[in-house]
C-alpha cells in the first residue's frame, strides 16, 4: 500500500494538531471523543469517522477538506476531471455579464430540456460528460435571460447553477460549490420560485453539516421551510421538498446525537413520502419512502449506531430506476457500518457495488476512502481485492 501512511486522516490530523500547539490530549479534552481513540486515529488504526473529522476541524478552526485531502487532485488528473473545473468556475463568474454580439439564444424549451438533462446526468454520476457540457450551457442561458428576462428562463438558470454545485460538491471543490449556490440564490430570487430558493438553503445546510456546525445548519432547514410555505402547500413538488427537508434536518441531528431529533424529523418525512410516493424528478431530489429508509440508515451510521444501521439497511428496497447517485451512497453508508462492527469481506463487498454503480463519485467520496483505510488497518494481510481498491482510490 504504497503512500497510505501519507494518505489518511490520522496522518493529516496529527499534523494540523501539531501546528495549533496541541498535544493529543489537550486535542481530545476539546472534543466529545477519548484520547485513546484521537491517538488510534492519528496511528491509523481506527477509522477516522466524518463526526471524528468535522469535530477536529471545529477545535482546529480550520476546513474540513484540510484534513480530508480534498479534491483529491492525482485521481482528479487521471480521471481528466481537473481541466473541467476552471471552465465551470467561469461560466459562475459570468452571471452579470450582457453579451448582445452572441447568436440568437435557444427557445426557453430547449434550454430548459438541456439543463434537465443534465441534472439527470448527475445523477447518474455521470460527472465528465455533465462537466463538459455544463459551461457553455451556462453562458448560453445567462445569455439568454438578460436578453429576455422571464420567470421560466431563472429558474432555468437556477437549476444549472444547482447542477454546478452538485459537481463541484462530488469532486470535492468545496469553495466552487459556494459560489454556485450564491448564483442559486441570485437566480432563484429573481425567478420567484420559493421552492428553488428552499432548495438552496437546503444544500446550504448540508454544506455546514460536513463541517459539523449543526445549529447552523438546522436554522437553514429552518429558513427553507419558510420559504417553502410560499409554494403551493399540497402541491407534490412542495411535499417533497418539505419532506427532504426533513431528511436533512435528521441527518443533521444525528451528526449531533440528538436521538428525539432524529426520530421526530424521520416521522415528519414518512409522513410526506406517504403522500408523495417516489418522487425522484421533482427538483431531483430522489425523496420517497426509499430515501426516507435510506436516510434512515445514514442517521444511524452518524449515531455511530453501526449495529441498528446494518439491521435498518435489510429493510431498504432500492425502487428501479432510483438515481444510482443515491444507490451509491446507500452501499457507502452500509460499508461504513460493516466496517465497524468487523464485516470486512461485507464492508467491501458494498464498496465494489458502489463503484460499480457510480466510479467517479465513489473514488471522490470520502466516507469511503476512509473506510477503505479502516478495512486496511483491520487486516494485517490484505487480500487482492482490498488492495486493489485501495489502489483505484489512490490510497
Amino acid at each position: 500500500m504504497r503512500g497510505l501512511q501519507e494518505e489518511h486522516a490520522g496522518v493529516r490530523i496529527a499534523h494540523q494538531r501539531k501546528l495549533a500547539g496541541l498535544t493529543q490530549r489537550g486535542m481530545a479534552a476539546r472534543m466529545p471523543y477519548s484520547y485513546s481513540l484521537l491517538r488510534q486515529v492519528e496511528e491509523g488504526r481506527k477509522n477516522a469517522s466524518p463526526d471524528l473529522v468535522s469535530a477536529v476541524a471545529r477545535v482546529l478552526r480550520i476546513d474540513v477538506t484540510a484534513l480530508t485531502g480534498q479534491p483529491y487532485v492525482t485521481e482528479l488528473q487521471q480521471d481528466k476531471l481537473a481541466t473541467l473545473i476552471r471552465p465551470i468556475r467561469e461560466s459562475l463568474d459570468l452571471y452579470d455579464l450582457v453579451d448582445d454580439d452572441g447568436p440568437a439564444p435557444r427557445t426557453t424549451a430547449e434550454l430548459a430540456a438541456d439543463v434537465d438533462e443534465l441534472c439527470r446526468l448527475v445523477r447518474a454520476t455521470q460527472l465528465s460528460k455533465a462537466s463538459h457540457a455544463l459551461p457553455p450551457l451556462i453562458a448560453e442561458v445567462t445569455a439568454a435571460v438578460h436578453r429576455a428576462p422571464t420567470t421560466a428562463l431563472w429558474q432555468t438558470l437556477g437549476s444549472a447553477y444547482r447542477t454546478a454545485h452538485d459537481i463541484a460538491t462530488k469532486l470535492g471543490f468545496y469553495d466552487l460549490a459556494t459560489i454556485a449556490l450564491d448564483r442559486l440564490g441570485w437566480a432563484a430570487e429573481r425567478g420567484s420560485d420559493p421552492l428553488l430558493a428552499a432548495v438552496r438553503q437546503y444544500m446550504r445546510a448540508l454544506a455546514y453539516f460536513r463541517e459539523g456546525e449543526h445549529t447552523i445548519g438546522l436554522r437553514l432547514i429552518d429558513t427553507a421551510h419558510h420559504a417553502a410555505a410560499q409554494a403551493d402547500p399540497e402541491a407534490r413538488g412542495t411535499l417533497a421538498v418539505r419532506g427532504q427537508l426533513h431528511l436533512g434536518a435528521g441527518v443533521i441531528a444525528a451528526r449531533a446525537h440528538d436521538c428525539d431529533g432524529v426520530a421526530s424529523h424521520l416521522r415528519e418525512a414518512a409522513s410526506y413520502a406517504e403522500r408523495t410516493g417516489e418522487a425522484g424528478r421533482v427538483h431531483w431530489l430522489s425523496f420517497g419512502p426509499a430515501n426516507v429508509a435510506a436516510h434512515e440508515v445514514s442517521a444511524q451510521v452518524e449515531m455511530r449506531r453501526y449495529g441498528k444501521a446494518l439491521e435498518k439497511s435489510k429493510d431498504v428496497r432500492l425502487p428501479h430506476g432510483w438515481a444510482m447517485s443515491r444507490r451509491a451512497h446507500f452501499y457507502v453508508d452500509r460499508a461504513r457500518a460493516e466496517m465497524e462492527t468487523g464485516r470486512s469481506e461485507a464492508a467491501l463487498g458494498s464498496l465494489m457495488t458502489a463503484r460499480k454503480l457510480a466510479p467517479q463519485q465513489t473514488r471522490y467520496h470520502p466516507g469511503a476512502r476512509e473506510t477503505i483505510n479502516g478495512l486496511v488497518a483491520q487486516r494485517r494481510r490484505t487480500p487482492d481485492s482490498l488492495d486493489n481498491m485501495a489502489a483505484w482510490l489512490g490510497l
